[in-house]
């Protein structure tokens, strides 16, 4: 495993159980106390964690932080990947549509579906540029774009045109990215723009699919775009705490643990 997903499953862990100890995440990840002082240390100076005696707390400010599309595809792949496959699962019996919202993990589920016999008996909606131009590319007919403004660092569609447009579609499935997810602010993301368009696919959609790798989970973005209560089913992997597990499970939304 490398540093960065370590690190990231540490901010994750310490989000849900509130406090984490030195000595029971160097059994966890089988690494030395000092490496993961040094990963509390990283974390602790982006303020993601603050360190205390043998160990950290969960930070309690909402992060804002963004990373670019190339950045985010080269994190936690292996976990992404299994979530894509396990997704298909849930696709709508054909023919039916979709909504796919930006992201690097529905992106990987884009790829998978653009490979498989149900992809032209889909009707696929969209705002993520990449994901719309890798379908096409491969294709696949019945592909919708949404218009407005592209972000450059998510290379997601935003503003009035594109939830114009939404208001007018339903989808049998939205399959949904998200930035955090905890059980008192939900689904979150760091800009206002794209939570407005993912409130859309959430809204709009019979069933909500939201895809989100582990190192996300008891954390908080700035702006929320749907309450716990909005989501059908949670697909993570299987480094996810048990108890937010459990805990998701209680509000009888559907969990699926892929292994990477």
């Amino acid at each position: 495993m490398y540093a960065e997903e370590r690190r990231r499953q540490i901010a994750s862990l310490t989000a849900v159980e509130g406090r984490v100890n030195v000595t029971e995440l160097s059994h966890k990840f089988d690494v030395t106390a000092e490496t993961i002082r040094r990963d509390l240390a990283v974390l602790d100076r982006e303020g993601v964690v603050h360190r205390v005696h043998g160990g950290a707390v969960a930070s309690q400010t909402f992060q804002t932080a963004e990373f670019t599309l190339d950045t985010r595809s080269r994190s936690a792949t292996g976990a992404k990947s299994a979530i894509a496959e396990a997704a298909l699962e849930f696709l709508p019996e054909t023919p039916g549509s979709i909504f796919l919202d930006a992201g690097t993990t529905t992106n990987a589920l884009s790829d998978l579906i653009a490979a498989s016999t149900l992809a032209n008996q889909l009707s696929i909606v969209s705002n993520s540029l990449p994901i719309a131009l890798s379908l096409a590319n491969n294709g696949i007919k019945d592909v919708q774009l949404l218009g407005g403004t592209v972000r450059g660092i998510t290379q997601a569609v935003v503003g009035d045109t594109a939830l114009r447009t939404m208001a007018l579609l339903r989808g049998d499935v939205a399959f949904i990215g998200t930035n955090a997810l905890t059980l008192d602010h939900g689904l979150s993301t760091a800009d206002a723009q794209e939570a407005a368009i993912k409130a859309a696919f959430v809204t709009n959609a019979r069933k909500v699919v939201v895809l989100c790798d582990s190192s996300k989970l008891g954390n908080d973005y700035l702006v929320s775009f749907a309450k716990i209560s909005d989501i059908d089913v949670v697909i993570t992997d299987s480094a996810a705490p048990q108890s937010f597990v459990d805990a998701l499970r209680e509000r009888e939304i559907t969990v699926v643990t892929a292994d990477a």
